[in-house]
């Protein structure tokens, strides 16, 4: 996010003197920069860092520009669960909102709201679906709003230093899950990667032009639907090619990928979920450091 909050702002906001909120600036406890004026200001992303890191939760979400539209309510796992798959069921992206921010406010990895609660809650609302007991536009629908939180995610993300190591990816022609990809974007940047998902439905030629011209450390691919398998392996030959090439590492996960095409494919990592996505990384980030 731009826009910054005054010490005034974030102190209402969490329910401190502004006194209070200034020593803890000057004591680096939170990030704060000085305009041309010598003024204070915090953003809002290294307010919710301090927040997270602290275990307080804002009384005023909306002074801090956060979608947090209710106060916290200290839900187990399997009671997010719950109510996130009752609300993207019932179209209602409020408390959606509310339980996924609340998670992410409890310290709650990226990995584990994207692998154990949105994923979770997808897989039931599949299952409803196959059964008949959700229609069609309801799933579709649950994509969609759980794709606007993840965006607001994005926003309130710590800033990730230039000096990371980059990551793309994205889908293939004729895959169009979004969810997958945003989440590993998400999950990666949590990891302290400068992580950029490139899209749904790329054709494999446009992944490869990608890679050469971003010369990214790791490339992802997320595999949700394959309309045909040989031309599939075909583009995947294209890219993990591409990727020798260049020396990038090649990560691969999806439901779509079942043993016999993962037998026909060569890559760095397969990745059952994100968090053995983020494990992967923190190896090469481990070695990468251990080299210097």
């Amino acid at each position: 996010m731009d826009q910054s909050l005054t010490p005034k702002q974030v102190a209402q906001a969490i329910g401190v003197s502004e006194a209070s909120l200034k020593r803890w600036c000057d004591r680096g406890l939170v990030r704060a920069v000085r305009t041309a004026g010598g003024h204070r200001r915090l953003a809002v992303e290294d307010v919710l860092e301090f927040l997270r890191r602290t275990g307080r939760r804002p009384l005023n979400a909306e002074l801090l520009q956060l979608p947090v539209v209710r106060s916290a309510t200290n839900l187990t796992l399997e009671d997010s669960i719950r109510h996130l798959t009752a609300g993207l069921i019932a179209g209602d992206e409020e408390l959606a909102l509310r339980v996924l921010f609340d998670l992410y406010l409890a310290k709650t990895s990226l990995c584990d709201i994207g692998d154990r609660v949105i994923g979770e809650a997808m897989r039931q609302i599949g299952e409803k679906w196959s059964n008949h007991d959700v229609e069609p536009y309801q799933e579709r629908r649950a994509c969609e709003i759980c794709g606007h939180i993840l965006s607001q995610l994005r926003a309130v993300l710590p800033t990730v230093p230039e000096s990371a190591p980059l990551a793309i990816g994205g889908t293939l022609w004729g895959d169009a899950y979004r969810l997958p990809t945003l989440l590993v974007e998400l999950a990666l940047r949590e990891a302290g990667w400068r992580a950029e998902s490139l899209g749904t439905g790329l054709p494999a030629e446009t992944l490869c032009a990608a890679m050469e011209t971003l010369r990214p450390k790791l490339f992802w691919l997320s595999v949700s639907n394959i309309e045909s398998v040989p031309a599939f392996l075909e583009s995947y030959k294209l890219m993990y090619e591409r990727a020798q090439q260049f020396n990038i590492l090649i990560a691969v996960g999806g439901h779509a990928l079942n043993a016999e095409i993962r037998c026909q494919m060569q890559y760095n990592a397969f990745c059952d979920n994100l968090r053995h996505l983020v494990n992967f990384v923190a190896g090469f980030l481990a070695a990468k450091h251990l080299a210097v």
